[in-house]
């Protein structure tokens, strides 16, 4: 058990990091079981990183001036209580609760478990196993997520978690740490925090709209949705690697990942087609980036500077605020962008049932069906399946209604790609502002 102790602990600061995210894909499910509407779902994600990072910092000054054995472990066993009725809840306001309550657990799992592994490992290892765990998990969230969804169902995504921080809590209490000098001899460190902040917003935007506009706008299931994203974790694993063959400076390396990021972004906006191949790209772009960017600036932010596990939460902090902020900028636009493609859509749905080779009173019975679906799902992507499945044609129309419900289909996803474009290229704003922070000219201090 002792040897397993700090993997269990790597894997722990993987699933508080994954959370953040994690229930992306399971969003649309989330919506339907629980009857909510879009904007009372985002709050699954955005209350639990805005209590992540309002409490990371006074976590890690608590942290900071005791052993952190018996936190960590208090931590973690909250985070798994909490993980347990998340599964269980049964309203959307019982769901936002739970994950506020496990955003207090995970602070202090994740930043004890950082004090832990670098008493463990040492100081070099211990820090870059927890940031890298932290890539990892952050990166691979949506895609495992997706996968638990369309395999079992979203509240499997909470249910997986419970034994692996069941495990975790002895694991705690078998390593040991000396608390830190408790003298705050350094102030936190301003460009990387906000850097990161500022490329966590912009990372929202691959990670959360996108898998909203496969899932919700074209349609995908969760499985295959979690299958394209995949691309961006295996591209952020991948960018370590491609960067030791150029060898750049650390921030000629995070500069070109801001950038890649933003142009990821960018094609993402301006994507000709709702295929998934033509996703690829952008996505892998968004992974380099994420995988330049980072680790590098989670190390620089907590670099030489003591007590270390304070640091840490200024940049937990810093990280999933630029979540919030960016989730808070980017809600209020897709869905009001979602709400004005709805007119010149519907007009474009009349006149394709207009121009379809059906019969006049075929065609009405195609209208009012279709009339119906649209006022069920306002302010949603219509799934128009459902008016068609409840028709009864003679059977030699039948070509003609299915022709008829994958050119509306077409339109549908159309309509929808157009909708989340201006969203990813305020995320790709986001990227360049992150950018413009990394190559800003430092300030000379005086001698």
């Amino acid at each position: 058990m002792r040897r397993l102790a700090a993997p269990l602990l790597a894997v722990t600061v993987a699933l508080v990091l994954a959370d953040s995210a994690i229930v992306t894909l399971a969003l649309p499910a989330i919506l339907f079981h629980l009857r909510t509407t879009v904007g009372e779902v985002a709050w699954v994600l955005i209350a639990y990183n805005l209590v992540l990072a309002l409490v990371a910092v006074p976590a890690g000054l608590l942290l900071a001036r005791t052993r952190p054995r018996r936190l960590t472990a208090a931590g973690i066993a909250v985070f798994a209580v909490a993980s347990a009725w998340c599964a269980g809840a049964g309203s959307i306001e019982g769901l936002v609760s739970a994950r506020c309550v496990q955003a207090v657990g995970g602070a202090f799992a994740l930043l004890g478990c950082l004090e832990l592994l670098a008493a463990e490992y040492g100081e070099r290892r211990g820090v870059a196993t927890w940031v890298a765990a932290g890539v990892v998990g952050t990166a691979a969230g949506p895609v495992a997520g997706g996968i638990l969804t369309q395999a079992f169902s979203w509240q499997a995504i909470f249910v997986v978690q419970v034994p692996f921080a069941i495990l975790a809590v002895p694991a705690a209490l078998l390593l040991s740490a000396p608390p830190q000098p408790s003298a705050d001899r350094h102030r936190p460190a301003l460009r990387p925090n906000l850097t990161l902040a500022l490329l966590s917003a912009a990372l929202t935007a691959a990670l959360f709209l996108l898998v909203l506009l496969l899932v919700e706008g074209w349609r995908r299931s969760p499985a295959t949705a979690a299958l394209a994203v995949s691309v961006v974790p295996l591209a952020a694993l991948a960018a370590r690697p491609v960067a030791r063959l150029f060898r750049p400076s650390r921030e000629v390396e995070v500069a070109s990942g801001c950038f890649l990021v933003a142009g990821g972004l960018v094609c993402l906006a301006l994507l000709p087609a709702a295929d998934l191949l033509w996703t690829v790209a952008p996505q892998a772009l968004v992974g380099l980036g994420l995988g330049l960017t980072v680790d590098h600036l989670t190390s620089q932010a907590m670099e030489l500077r003591l007590p270390r596990v304070k640091h840490a939460g200024w940049t937990i902090g810093a990280r999933h605020a630029g979540v919030v902020v960016g989730l808070a900028i980017l809600t209020p636009v897709f869905t009001a962008d979602l709400l004005d493609a709805q007119v010149p859509a519907q007009e474009a749905i009349t006149s394709l049932v207009l121009d379809a080779p059906l019969p006049p009173q075929d065609k009405i019975a195609v209208a009012q069906a279709l009339g119906g679906e649209l006022r069920a799902q306002q302010g949603r992507v219509p799934d128009l399946h459902a008016a068609f499945a409840a028709l009864d044609l003679d059977p030699a129309q039948q070509p003609a209604a299915d022709r008829l419900e994958r050119d509306l289909g077409a339109q549908v996803e159309r309509a929808a790609t157009r909708a989340f474009r201006d969203s990813f290229l305020i995320g790709a704003g986001l990227a360049l502002l992150a950018l413009l922070v990394v190559v800003a000219p430092r300030r000379k201090v005086a001698t």
